[in-house]
């Protein structure tokens, strides 16, 4: 049931008309998409992540995105991958259950609906995940939904 409440769709951030990532998130972490050139050999591609800062590029050039995170992130559960010519990087965050309107501190944040949409489906997430008996994907909040972090006491640790 977990996976009806997954992301529907991933957000996408553009400089200009290039598109720079894609990202989506769940209760746990953050997850982006960078298309990398087919031309150039990912081996040569690096990721470097820091509590509060991520670092892309290929060997021997400027970096590709250098830039600080919104909020921080576990750097010994985060980590990135290549398949079929995209970099996956998976960010662990530091204080699950918060909603982030970006991945990048300051660079294409999620309109105020946008944001109350990713707030209110990672609410229905940390629902289905404290009460793995019920189906919260059809359930609805009115009127404004409360964080994910702090209602009813905060978020359950195992």
């Amino acid at each position: 049931m977990a996976e009806k409440l997954a992301p529907e769709k991933r957000h996408s951030f553009f400089h200009g008309s290039q598109k720079v990532f894609e990202w989506d998130q769940t209760l746990d972490e953050v997850n982006m998409y960078i298309n990398l050139p087919k031309e150039v050999p990912t081996k040569l591609f690096y990721c470097k992540i820091q509590s509060k800062h991520v670092e892309v590029g290929i060997k021997g050039n400027p970096p590709y995105m250098n830039h600080d995170l919104s909020s921080p992130v576990k750097t010994d559960s985060s980590f990135w991958t290549i398949e079929d010519d995209i970099l996956h990087i998976t960010l662990q965050k530091r204080d699950k259950g918060q909603t982030w309107s970006s991945p990048i501190e300051g660079q294409g944040q999620l309109d105020p609906y946008a944001a109350d949409l990713e707030q209110k489906r990672l609410m229905l997430q940390r629902f289905q995940e404290e009460n793995p008996g019920f189906d919260f994907s059809q359930a609805q909040f009115s009127g404004n939904c409360p964080d994910p972090r702090t209602f009813m006491g905060g978020i359950r640790s195992d």
